[in-house]
């Protein structure tokens, strides 16, 4: 799945890519037709809502081509942002919630001001806040920022 980037990713970074597919794949989950989400953007397979429209269709081996695939393109705009010695399991979490949130959402949270300014535990803490949408707080959102802290917090 990541073999084809092994020229631009680094081992770490490989590394830190499966570590998130863990936390991904699951909190998404896997539809392989196109659908809206519950705020109305189309996604499929594994959360991707890039280039997505309805009518798409893809394979579960396209759909773990593609996870992988976007997580290392995540990995590298979450490493532009909090550049630095991360541990694996840390930035993995940070890498999660970009993956939902997008890179500049990402780059723009508290999450990634208090992890530049060396508070890491902070940094996992703010992950916290970012359980709604549309404005509404999710249930399966909350359950996934605390997975994600609680993978965060595990690399202190």
């Amino acid at each position: 799945m990541i073999q084809k980037h092994r020229g631009k990713v680094t081992g770490a970074a490989v590394a830190v890519v499966g570590l998130a597919v863990g936390i991904v794949g699951p909190f998404e989950g896997l539809r392989t037709k196109a659908y809206p989400d519950i705020v109305g953007v189309i996604t499929v397979c594994y959360g991707e809502t890039r280039g997505v429209k309805i009518g798409d269709s893809y394979t579960k081996e396209q759909c773990d081509e593609m996870l992988g695939d976007a997580l290392v393109d995540f990995e590298a705009g979450v490493r532009n942002c909090v550049p630095g010695e991360i541990p694996d399991k840390r930035r993995a979490s940070y890498v999660s919630l970009a993956y939902n949130i997008g890179v500049g959402g990402f780059c723009r949270s508290t999450v990634a001001r208090k992890a530049n300014e060396g508070d890491a535990r902070g940094s996992c803490d703010a992950m916290l806040a970012w359980n709604k949408a549309g404005g509404r707080v999710v249930a399966g959102l909350t359950r996934r920022r605390e997975a994600e802290r609680k993978i965060c917090l595990s690399a202190l």
